[in-house]
């Protein structure tokens, strides 16, 4: 009886943990995309390997999480956008949409996928959209360069927009917010750049219709700053956490319905990002440049093994059929095997 309620306690606590703790949740995502519900843990170094997974794109090492299904082979979501919300576990959102737990919530990025989309869609033009606060960034290409050129990007850039027409500081209640406070600015700022993606591809929906597919990559760290600012037990925070939670939401929904809801849309909430322990050593598969300082040998590709085996195979039949093929010239007569010498000697006879 006794060792039946540890067990007990023991599930509901490793429930609780798993619900209180950093989450990744699918906010969005199309009928051929299919997550399965529960509470499987995810750990924050394989987020962009989901992405890719979820755009159909192949990844290095599988993914073992029983989380997402096997999709259909025919179809590929148009479009992926990941937000990134620092500075809290979880936000309040519905409960009838996929949320699983995050593990081992180390810093990551999406230059992985950004690369594939660029590679395998080169003629085409994908949109890839990259802000995060501390590497202040914008990648696009072809048609997107007009359709985002006007879209703050440096932090004054994005403060800037505030103080002009249509800002959410007109549209939202702030209520304990202030607009003379840095980390309240901070934090709309970062809203407001969730407001102006959403009308740039509400106003340019053609962006949707090119046959390469699209990523959106943001990271929020403004709520970060009002907890730091005034912590979590604060009418500021409990405000800001409610504009955000909406503010995503809409942006789900915008992105869904431009993208005719062939769209995956995913939120990681991370209190606080851990830095990842490592060792300092030498990699066999360290980059180097030609006549570095320290002799150090070229990157080995990832696909070496698969070239390697290629040649080498290929090498060796060729081996093999240029000794086979010599051995029978070389054993061959003349006037049995080869109609030329044949024909020659029956011509001499005539003669």
């Amino acid at each position: 009886m006794n060792r039946t309620i540890i067990n007990t306690v023991f599930a509901l606590l490793s429930l609780l943990s798993g619900v209180l703790g950093d989450s990744l949740t699918v906010l969005r995502s199309p009928s051929y995309v299919t997550f399965q519900d529960g509470q499987w843990p995810i750990s924050g170094e394989k987020v962009p390997d989901l992405v890719s997974l979820t755009m159909g794109f192949s990844i290095r090492e599988d993914l073992d999480w029983p989380g997402l299904a096997a999709g259909s082979l025919f179809q590929r979501p148009r479009a992926n956008a990941l937000i990134v919300v620092r500075g809290l576990d979880t936000l309040d959102f519905p409960k009838n949409i996929s949320s699983y737990p995050l593990e081992n919530p180390v810093p990551f990025t999406l230059d992985g996928v950004a690369n594939t989309v660029h590679t395998l869609f080169a003629d085409s033009t994908p949109v890839v959209l990259q802000l995060a606060p501390s590497e202040e960034r914008l990648y696009m290409m072809g048609m997107a360069n007009t359709v985002f050129e006007d879209l703050p990007v440096t932090l004054q850039q994005i403060r800037g927009r505030l103080s002009q027409d249509g800002s959410v500081l007109t549209s939202l209640p702030l209520i304990s917010l202030s607009r003379n406070n840095e980390a309240d600015l901070l934090f709309l700022s970062e809203v407001q750049v969730l407001y102006d993606i959403s009308a740039l591809l509400q106003k340019h929906k053609h962006l949707a219709k090119d046959p390469a597919p699209d990523l959106y990559s943001l990271e929020l760290a403004g709520l970060e700053e009002i907890v730091r600012r005034y912590g979590t037990d604060s009418p500021q925070y409990a405000d800001a956490t409610r504009i955000l939670t909406s503010a995503l939401q809409k942006f789900a929904d915008n992105v869904a319905n431009v993208y005719a809801n062939n769209a995956v849309v995913e939120v990681v909430t991370v209190k606080t990002f851990e830095a990842p322990l490592t060792r300092k050593s030498r990699s066999i598969l360290q980059i180097s440049n030609q006549g570095s300082l320290y002799n150090l040998a070229y990157k080995y590709d990832y696909d070496y093994a698969v070239v390697f085996n290629i040649v080498l195979w290929l090498m060796i039949v060729l081996a093999l059929a240029v000794i086979v093929i010599s051995y029978n010239l070389w054993n061959m007569d003349p006037g049995y095997d080869s109609i030329i010498y044949r024909m020659t000697n029956q011509k001499i006879r005539m003669d």
